[in-house]
């Protein structure tokens, strides 16, 4: 099968190759996986600095590896020990961080990590919902516990996250104020925020007390913005640990993991008009090294169409 794969951390995506690689079995799988056929794939511009992305998980180099990690596909073979999903079926999700991921053709996957994928929702979609969907649910509700008449305070509203947290947290009743740079106010108004707080130019103390920060800034941004949360508020960030924290309420750091309820209440978001995503490119598995090296800023996310 085709793949991409990276043998050097310090090449970043400059250092990805288009190559052939042995398409996963079904027999012979871990217990409980699919084989997934990949229609589209998603990456994070990140998860080439990420640890998993090189070793496994006892720490013994796996390069060259496959990275990507959000897929929407159909499934192919089943391992020994699988349910709740068949051959032929139609899903979308997240896949394990030290596994070769999904920049390929074909990848082998834990069944527990997929969600269906309704046929009316197409693959590009499906595959540029998984993290972005998943981050934000789990930071507005599972950690933030965002409720209705609250507000909440969205870093980087235009973006690919931060679109998708603006979207939900105003469907659950919220009121949203979103932040970014300048050019991006009607990006993050269109996807629902209510105010927009332009960071190089805007006072982020003058925002008032808000119940929730969202942040996927970190930094300075994430230390100021703990200064405007009300007291018993929460300040979360997908940036990793920090010092920031609300004078009388929490910081809660995260690691975004696969689930496929919350999937499944995403996907029900989209096929009802309520959730868009935030989809800025969309290239094929032969152009993918370049559309990962874009020669200029791309806004939303980049999607690989691996079948047409």
């Amino acid at each position: 099968m085709k793949a991409i794969v990276v043998t050097d951390q310090a090449a970043g995506t400059a250092g990805m190759k288009l190559v052939e690689r042995p398409e996963p079995q079904g027999e012979g799988a871990n217990y409980g996986d699919v084989v997934v056929q990949v229609h589209a794939s998603g990456f994070t511009g990140d998860e080439l600095s990420w640890p998993s992305t090189w070793i496994d998980r006892l720490g013994r180099d796996r390069t060259p590896s496959i990275p990507g990690h959000e897929l929407a596909g159909v499934v192919t073979a089943l391992s020994y020990g699988t349910t709740g999903l068949s051959v032929g079926q139609r899903v979308f999700g997240l896949t394990d961080w030290t596994r070769d991921g999904t920049l390929a053709e074909y990848v082998g996957v834990e069944a527990r990590n997929l969600a269906p994928l309704p046929g009316d929702v197409d693959f590009t979609v499906g595959a540029a919902l998984v993290m972005p969907g998943l981050t934000a649910w789990q930071g507005l509700f599972e950690h933030g516990r965002l409720r209705a008449g609250q507000t909440v305070l969205v870093h980087g509203a235009a973006g690919v996250v931060g679109s998708m947290a603006s979207q939900l947290a105003r469907e659950a009743g919220a009121y949203v104020i979103g932040t970014g740079r300048a050019g991006g106010r009607q990006t993050a108004l269109d996807f629902g925020a209510q105010e927009f707080v332009d960071l190089d130019n805007d006072a982020l103390e003058d925002v008032g007390g808000v119940d929730l920060v969202f942040d996927v800034l970190g930094g300075d941004i994430a230390k100021r913005s703990a200064g405007v949360i009300r007291a018993g508020g929460t300040l979360v960030t997908i940036t990793g640990p920090t010092e920031a924290r609300p004078a009388d309420g929490l910081t809660i750091d995260f690691v975004v993991v696969p689930d496929r309820a919350q999937l499944s209440e995403v996907v029900q978001r989209v096929r009802h008009g309520r959730l868009r995503t935030n989809i800025g490119n969309v290239a094929a598995l032969d152009d993918a090294v370049a559309a990962f090296n874009p020669t200029e800023r791309i806004k939303g996310k980049t999607i690989i169409r691996v079948r047409q």
